[in-house]
């Protein structure tokens, strides 16, 4: 007999909820409490990246507290069994990720079991299992950082992944938290089409693919979700935006480096159309990224092309969710620092797309957004998937 279970799953890159403590964070809770309870799932996976933020030392003992706030809310008192999965040792330079993954079952969902990757066997969950600090020596999750070799300009990197595996009414699935590489500078991410910062995400989330896809364990339906940094196609936008403006480049004095472009209106009092530096990006008509849900530069989000052989995704069809004013009464506006993009995704294989539930003709019992659109949640806009799982009683 076929059942489904609605299952929730969110992505959130949460470093600037823990670099301006405080403000944020009761928002950004009651937005994510607001949801499970609007959605009302079965099983919640939360996915979060860059715990701690950028001074993880000195915030992760706040971050720690954070997870607490969720795990013990009254607002997740029907979830009784729980998973916490937190990669908070810094101090393991070669293997520290800032990973965090959270999973709740609630207390209706009866036939559920988690795999241990030591054993290989899957087991009955019961309780609240938390693990925080190291990881080391945990068998339900499986995480790695990105190797070195990978992108030798990086002096230093968290980027990584976490992966855990689960069976909810004997269908199986790979729930994988991802975090991959960003641009470091605007001004080279504008060199060449795609930009040498795509190659390193590309090269990275193959790795991941063929990892969670490989045989040395059976592989299963799997959803990857996490901040993927992919960008837009910048060369192409830039040249795009400034199509009737003059432009104009700046080296820095000494050597032939481009220090800033400077794209003007040729009338319009020569108005400074377009302005890049290495970590600004000001657009003089930044609506463009919010109207329609920035629906006109989706034809520039072109990393994910690559991968269509073996990952797929909902259509897109809120706002880029990267780079937000953390300025807590513009919650709506992005930051001049970087091109606004669709970093924080939801892509699944096809396999799993097939145990979506889709529902009858033209109504969709699957949402594919962002969390807190009009309220400040960090530079990050966490983005959710909720469906009904196509699920086998025997």
């Amino acid at each position: 007999m076929e059942m489904y279970t609605d299952v929730l799953l969110v992505t959130a890159n949460v470093g600037s909820l823990f670099d301006n403590v405080g403000e944020i964070e009761g928002d950004w809770l009651r937005e994510f409490f607001t949801t499970v309870h609007m959605y009302k799932p079965r099983f919640v996976a939360l996915h979060f990246q860059e715990v701690g933020g950028k001074d993880y030392m000195v915030n992760m003992g706040h971050a720690e507290n954070f997870f607490w706030t969720i795990e013990s809310s009254s607002e997740m008192a029907d979830f009784d069994r729980v998973c916490v999965y937190v990669d908070s040792h810094f101090k393991a330079v070669d293997s520290f990720t800032a990973l965090g993954s959270m999973y709740f079952i609630h207390k209706s969902l009866k036939n559920i079991q988690q795999y241990d990757f030591n054993v290989k066997e899957f087991k009955a969950v019961s309780g609240h299992n938390k693990y925080v600090g190291s990881l080391e020596g945990v068998t339900t999750m499986e995480k790695e950082k990105f190797p070195k070799n990978f992108w030798p300009d990086f002096k230093w990197s968290r980027k990584g992944y976490m992966r855990t595996r689960w069976i909810i009414h004997n269908q199986g699935l790979d729930l994988v938290n991802v975090h991959l590489f960003h641009d470091a500078s605007n001004l080279i991410a504008c060199n060449a089409s795609p930009s040498v910062y795509s190659a390193n995400r590309k090269k990275a989330l193959r790795y991941v693919i063929n990892r969670v896809a490989d045989n040395s364990y059976s592989p299963l339906p799997f959803f990857l979700f996490g901040d993927f940094n992919f960008r837009l196609d910048t060369l192409s936008l830039v040249q795009n935006l400034s199509m009737s403006a003059d432009i104009q480049t700046v080296k820095k004095d000494s050597s032939n480096e481009v220090e800033k472009i400077i794209c003007e209106e040729k009338d319009n009092d020569h108005k400074v159309l377009l302005h890049i530096e290495t970590k600004l990006f000001a657009y003089l008509h930044q609506a463009v990224f919010r109207e329609n849900n920035g629906k006109e530069l989706l034809k520039y989000d072109k990393e994910i092309a690559a991968f269509h052989d073996v990952i797929t995704e909902e259509d897109i069809r809120f706002p880029p969710s990267y780079p937000y004013s953390e300025d807590y009464t513009k919650p709506t506006q992005y930051m001049n620092t970087r091109c606004p993009a669709w970093c924080d995704r939801i892509l699944m294989s096809h396999n799993a797309r097939d145990i979506i539930h889709q529902r009858e003709e033209g109504e969709s019992a699957v949402v594919y957004n962002t969390l807190g659109s009009n309220i400040c949640m960090g530079d990050h806009k966490p983005v959710f998937l909720f469906f009904p799982l196509k699920t086998i009683l025997h």
